[in-house]
């Protein structure tokens, strides 16, 4: 198969050479030849199915490389000197426990190196650590076997110091294995040093399928190596026609799509990406964590809320008078955001096939990868461009909302009957609670009650007609029924936010209270008016006696000395909780007067909005606010002249009359100010002319 695939490649270099002798092209002495063109040479190839099998097929050939008396011995030989795996802090999650379910190794033989902290990118493996962990391996009796290192991380698509890697590898007789999703930017024309010191390793594993857009193509294993017995010893080469035949989908694949197929899609991804790192540098309050690698086919972005007092572009490093909590509330404020953020953004422009993911410094990120996704997508450069704008106009949305957290969780702490939950997976403006008076605050089971009063006050809230999205659910940590109140994309009125969940929930539970009272009442009421009415009955059959209940008997009795029976029924009054004979009902042909019913309880203040503005929303400002408010203004001195003129009617009516030396008071001379004004008011406004009819 590594003789069929250096054929295809062989194909290929000739194809590309016809076309630079026709076009009279001559590449320059410093330019990096093109695709496939020396890349890795005298190497062998081995196509899998499972991305990780060519790793362990690797894993295994290094052990019989190094430990010669394997095949006799067994693991005999590795218990005297036990091998280590070198993997890096950023490698796949669950790669270490599948090489040692694969091999048969104890987990203490991987050796997890830790990435920069100090210098360089947070997502490349630190060198000088490495050389340490090396040195300390070998003093202790341990043999270093085979580091993996990274062309492009399977979070970021960092690449690690490959040149600086296999110089150390060299010097201490590691195997030195490459993988990531950079290695495909070895088929362009210019390529950066770092990725292009992966073509000096021992093996690289490459996995066309998701850079092509072919999902039925196997991945490659390239490995240098001269003894095919060892090969064949540890899998990496079989005599079956089966295993042969694994390479035909790859082959027919690269025949189909030619060289500058495969090229076009491969530069098409790089510049996606490209494109996306460009147009977020200009936009404000993202932050790119590849800024430092121009080759890389994968952009990774945050939306960030700047500490007070830290720096813009280390925003991941607090300020040193920052408190703990602070920090910690905000990383989780802007997790929850950003997490939000991706998923509206896949809704908003699904060709861009972005993935949500959560880094253990940075925290949660979006990822554009084109080059994994591109291909299948069809993404193009107008949906990275719709991609940006939508970033855009959801900036404003995530920034008035974590502005708004800390507001409303004051108020809710100072507001009584409300309980503030902190929610770090909640990306709205917050959560609360409302406790009703035989809440147990002690439990954490699920409460009917509060259930009932928070699903009317779910209801009320959505028939508010606001902006802000109302939602309930179960407490965190907890079975208890809150109120999630969503994003807020334009400047909210918290504390009248506050105030409404508050008297709304409020006055729900006093209405199912008065409600389950009245309940009671009308069963006690029922039950009495039975047994009322049964001694009625009683009485009755005394007054009139045995004979006239005898069916013929009372007919001629009652025709020859008939009874004046009077209707008397009960009626039962809902306001005074009380039973009433309906006597005075039948003669006087009208109802009894009950008590008034207490009125609705209502919140303390309402809020004045004026026409169109909707519930929330503070008070605008400008020019036309000034023009409304004056209005406003002109309205309340109206009333306020009609209030006081009623007031100094009613005392002139009821006061002797004023001597002309007596002192006008102060509030006289106020009314008349105010007539004035309402009197210049109307001549400013146009008459209505009256009909002649009316004059």
């Amino acid at each position: 198969m590594g003789k069929n695939l250096k054929e295809a490649m062989k194909m290929l270099e000739d194809s590309q050479r016809r076309t630079e002798e026709e076009n009279g092209k001559k590449l320059l002495s410093g330019d990096i030849p093109g695709p496939l063109q020396g890349r890795y040479e005298n190497g062998c190839a081995y196509f899998h199915e499972e991305e990780r099998e060519g790793l362990a097929k690797i894993c295994r050939l290094a052990i019989h490389s190094r430990y010669e008396d394997f095949v006799v011995d067994g693991f005999n030989v590795l218990y005297n000197k036990t091998p280590v795996i070198y993997l890096s802090a950023a490698a796949r999650p669950g790669l270490g426990q599948y090489l040692c379910n694969q091999l048969g190794l104890p987990f203490p033989c991987l050796c997890r190196v830790p990435c920069n902290t100090m210098f360089g990118s947070q997502h490349q493996m630190d060198v000088a650590f490495l050389e340490k962990l090396i040195k300390d391996d070998i003093e202790r009796g341990r043999l270093p076997l085979l580091l993996v290192a990274n062309a492009g991380t399977a979070a970021v698509g960092h690449t690690d110091k490959i040149g600086r890697l296999k110089e150390l590898c060299e010097q201490y007789g590691i195997w030195l294995h490459v993988k990531g999703v950079n290695l495909a930017t070895l088929a362009l024309g210019y390529v950066s040093s770092s990725v292009l010191a992966a073509t000096k390793c021992d093996s690289m594993t490459l996995t066309p399928g998701p850079w092509l857009g072919l999902p039925a193509v196997p991945a490659v294993t390239l490995y240098k190596h001269d003894d095919p017995a060892l090969t064949l010893v540890a899998g990496l080469t079989s005599n079956k026609p089966t295993d042969k035949l694994r390479a035909l989908p790859l082959w027919l694949s690269l025949q189909y799509l030619g060289l500058d197929g495969i090229v076009e899609r491969i530069k098409h991804a790089c510049q996606l990406s490209q494109r996306l790192q460009e147009s977020l540098k200009k936009v404000n309050h993202v932050k790119i964590l590849v800024e430092d690698e121009l080759s890389s086919p994968v952009v990774v972005f945050r939306f960030f809320q700047e500490l007070p007092g830290s720096d813009p572009g280390l925003n991941a490093i607090p300020a040193p008078n920052t408190a703990p909590s602070a920090v910690s509330q905000e990383r989780h404020s802007c997790d929850a955001l950003n997490r939000w953020l991706g998923e509206q953004l896949k809704q908003l422009v699904p060709a861009s096939g972005l993935t949500v993911m959560d880094l253990e410094v940075e925290g949660t990120c979006v990822r554009f990868s084109p080059l994994t996704t591109a291909a299948v997508l069809g993404t193009r450069g107008e949906d990275v461009d719709q991609l940006v704008a939508c970033i855009q106009s959801q900036l404003p949305v995530l920034t008035c909302t974590l502005q708004l957290r800390e507001e409303f969780k004051q108020e809710v702490m100072g507001t009584a009957g409300l309980l503030y939950v902190d929610d770090p997976n909640w990306p709205g403006i917050g959560v609360v609670r409302y406790e009703h008076a035989n809440d147990d605050k002690s439990s954490l089971k699920s409460d009917p009650e509060g259930e009932k009063i928070h699903a009317g006050l779910l209801k009320k809230l959505n028939e508010l007609e606001s902006d802000l999205t109302f939602k309930m659910g179960p407490e965190y940590k907890s079975m208890k029924s809150c109120i999630y109140i969503g994003m807020a994309s334009d400047d909210i009125d918290v504390s009248e936010l506050v105030e409404t969940i508050a008297v709304t929930a409020r006055e729900i539970e006093e209405n199912s209270r008065l409600l389950e009272n009245m309940t009671e009442v009308v069963r006690k009421g029922i039950q009495e008016a039975q047994v009322q009415l049964q001694k009625a009955n009683e009485e009755r059959l005394l007054e009139e006696g045995v004979l006239r209940q005898i069916p013929v008997v009372g007919s001629v009795l009652n025709w020859f000395s008939p009874v004046q029976a009077s209707q008397k029924g009960r009626t039962f009054n809902l306001t005074a909780g009380s039973l009433e004979s309906t006597e005075h009902t039948y003669v006087y042909k009208v109802q009894g007067s009950g008590v008034t019913p207490p009125q609705t309880p209502s919140g303390a203040r309402t809020k004045q909005r004026l026409p169109g503005q909707k519930p929330f929303k503070r008070s605008l400002r400008g020019s036309d606010a000034v023009s409304e408010t004056s209005s406003v203004s002109h309205i309340e001195d109206l009333e306020k002249i009609e209030h006081l003129s009623g007031g100094q009617d009613a005392s002139e009516a009821n006061s002797p009359e004023r001597h002309p030396g007596v002192p006008t008071p102060p509030e006289a001379e106020q009314t008349g100010a105010l007539q004035d004004r309402a009197q210049r008011l109307e001549d400013d406004c146009p008459q209505v002319e009256e009909p002649e009819s009316l004059r």
